[in-house]
Formats: C-alpha cells, structure tokens, sequence
C-alpha cells in the first residue's frame, strides 16, 4: 500500500493491484496546491470547501459521502457517524469517520473529527494500523484530544494532517502542540511512503509528512 499526502486532509491510498482511495480534496482557496489525481473512489468526510473538491479528481469515481459498509473489489470502506464539533454537529454538522481495509491493513482517515469518540465507538474502529488525525483544534479535535484519541486506539503508525503550515490560509494550530506529546516522531521527506504489514512498528510512531 502507498500513501501519499497532498497538505491538509487530503490523501490517496493505492493498493498494490492500484486501486486508488481519495480522502478529502481541497480546493484552491485553501492555499496547498492542487495535484492532477486519478482515482477509483473519494471519501469525503463532510461537505466543506477544505475537504469535498470532488470535480478535482480525474477518472469518474465513485464519490462516498455517507456512513455504512461499501465492499470493493479488493479493498472495503466502513464509514462512521461523528461530529464535526463539540455540540453534536450543532455548530458546524456531521462528520464521517472512514475506515479503510485494504492490502490486509486498516487506514482510519477522521476527518474534521470534532469530538472525542465513545468507547463503543473506538471499539468499532478497531484494529487501527495507520491513523490519519487532525491536530490543529479551532475547527477539530487539538493536539491534546487527538494524543487522548491515540492513546485509545493503539495505532501502528499515526499521520497527522489539518494544522497550520506555510501554505494554509486560515488559522490553526502548529503540529507541535501534538507533537510534543510524545517520543517516537519521525519527519517523513516527500510526502509519499510504501506500507507493508509485516514493516509496521509494534510501538506507535508519529510520522510527519513533509510536502517537496
């Protein structure tokens, strides 16, 4: 499995018969910029600017918005109902939770998770290998609810994403405020790395991807 990352919340997963996954496309006023990208699917956690720019994807795929179970040839996506805020989604709607089996390994992509899950919840996303997180609070989950979040779910790895960069033309907060929580970061140069089951670390690691 390869996972790339484009700034923001938005990656493409590929399988290594090359199927192709999309979570969460931006569009240009976000201020990261917009890669030509090819794919079978687009998960989109919820319906805002910064994370549903499906026209943007080439191929014709198929769009998945919505939570349930969507079997694949090769891969599954279960998605899952959170909020996007503290409030219920009262203040800013619903947010979809996506897990991702594919390649025999699970990639869980949270959106612009909002609040903390239950405990049933975080017993529904599990097994986790690969986590992708927001940390940047303001709009999501900060950088302590998302170390709480962690800690919880037991991830392999864990890919940060929704934090202030050079590139971002709001407000949220630097990716320290996350990082410091803990021992084993690593800074991941272009963005772009190959997974394989049997090269995941036992311990949790916190790999920051970082754009050419």
């Amino acid at each position: 499995m390869k996972i790339q990352w484009f700034g923001h919340s938005f990656f493409i997963v590929t399988s290594d018969t090359g199927k192709r996954v999309v979570f969460d496309p931006f569009d240009e006023t976000v201020g990261y910029p917009i890669p030509e990208v090819a794919a079978d699917v687009v998960c989109v956690s919820h319906p805002h600017y910064d994370h549903n720019n499906v026209r943007i994807i080439r191929g014709k795929p198929e769009v998945i918005n919505q939570t349930g179970l969507y079997v694949r040839d090769g891969y599954k996506i279960r998605g899952f109902l959170t909020y996007h805020d503290q409030q219920r989604g009262k203040e800013r709607g619903e947010n979809v939770v996506f897990r991702l089996e594919m390649d025999d390994m699970v990639v869980i992509h949270t959106g612009d998770l909002g609040m903390l899950p239950n405990q049933d919840q975080v017993l529904s996303w599990k097994p986790v290998d690969i986590l992708m997180v927001p940390v940047g609070g303001i709009y999501t989950i900060n950088g302590n609810d998302a170390q709480i979040l962690v800690d919880r779910l037991h991830p392999g790895i864990v890919i940060p994403m929704h934090y202030q960069t050079s590139f971002i033309h709001f407000e949220l907060h630097p990716v320290e405020d996350f990082l410091h929580h803990f021992f084993n970061v690593k800074a991941i140069p272009g963005a772009e790395v190959d997974f394989h089951r049997q090269n995941l670390p036992t311990e949790t690691e916190i790999w920051v991807f970082q754009l050419p």
